[in-house]
């Protein structure tokens, strides 16, 4: 019988630390956050200090959970729960990327037409209603914009590929074909730090050759905003599918109870399908 088999009908955890531990560290981190928007002197120290004694407890916390699951106490109820739990969190970070392309939506198609509108005219006669826009002051310092060859194209190859990759680890480690998982998990992770290395030379192309800059007006903002995020979500899925790579080469999971494997690969593609959106609204529209 395997792990699956043999773990209890429904699993009770002992007390634990981790949530006020965490606490105290997502506490010192923002209120040092605050204080550094402020002007405090010593308030960056305290942000690297709270960041990593969360890091430091959520590895003991997510090493408990896999000691948890490794020794069989996870039935089928817990994997329910964690299922559920993952698909409300991909809920969550699907509304939070529908908030800035709303924001874009609503910049170029209400405020735009606004500005530009006959009774704005009186006020500000040289407005153009055409995106990108330097605002109806021209108080932003002139800019171009970021063109979809090659690099977005690319990164879109990039990530496609690696929505492939991982579908092709995901069969293997459901055949129980453990070596070939291992592979092409690999080829995933290193198709996801490719495509980070990627948008870290667009970044550099746009601020020294575009001066297209998070300050550049509406476009630059809604620019850096959606593919900053987006590259913050790639380095998360990278880091989870790392986790998920050593697990695989010690020897954890098994064809029928891999939930942490199917966790980050749904993640993943949520990443995958957030830039397909990102790449036609901003780099093509």
């Amino acid at each position: 019988m395997n792990a699956q088999n043999q773990s209890p009908y429904y699993f009770i955890p002992h007390p634990s630390r981790h949530p006020i531990t965490a606490s105290i560290g997502l506490l010192c981190m923002m209120a040092s956050l605050a204080s550094w928007i402020n002007g405090e002197k010593l308030a960056p120290l305290g942000v690297f200090v709270g960041l990593a004694w969360l890091l430091f407890v959520l590895w003991h916390w997510f090493g408990d959970a896999i000691a948890e699951s490794e020794g069989g106490q996870y039935g089928k109820r817990v994997d329910k729960s964690y299922r559920w739990s993952m698909s409300w969190f991909i809920f969550s970070e699907v509304m939070f990327f529908c908030a800035f392309f709303g924001a874009l939506f609503y910049t170029r198609e209400f405020a735009l037409t606004l500005l530009g509108s006959l009774d704005s005219k009186l006020v500000w006669p040289d407005f153009a209603a055409v995106w990108p826009n330097v605002g109806p002051a021209n108080l932003v310092s002139h800019f171009k914009p970021m063109q979809p060859w090659p690099v977005p194209t690319i990164n879109t190859a990039l990530l496609l590929s690696s929505g492939a990759t991982l579908t092709v680890a995901h069969h293997a480690l459901q055949h129980d074909e453990r070596k070939k998982t291992i592979v092409w998990l690999a080829a995933t992770i290193l198709l996801g730090v490719i495509f980070l290395f990627m948008q870290g030379f667009e970044y550099f192309h746009a601020y020294n050759e575009l001066n297209l800059k998070l300050t550049s007006g509406a476009y630059g903002s809604t620019f850096f905003l959606l593919t900053g995020f987006h590259g913050f979500h790639v380095t998360l899925g990278a880091l989870m599918l790392t986790v998920v790579l050593v697990r695989v080469i010690r020897g954890h999971f098994k064809p029928d109870h891999h939930f942490a494997f199917e966790g980050a690969a749904w993640y993943w593609h949520f990443v995958d399908v957030v830039w397909l959106g990102l790449y036609v609204v901003v780099y093509w529209l």
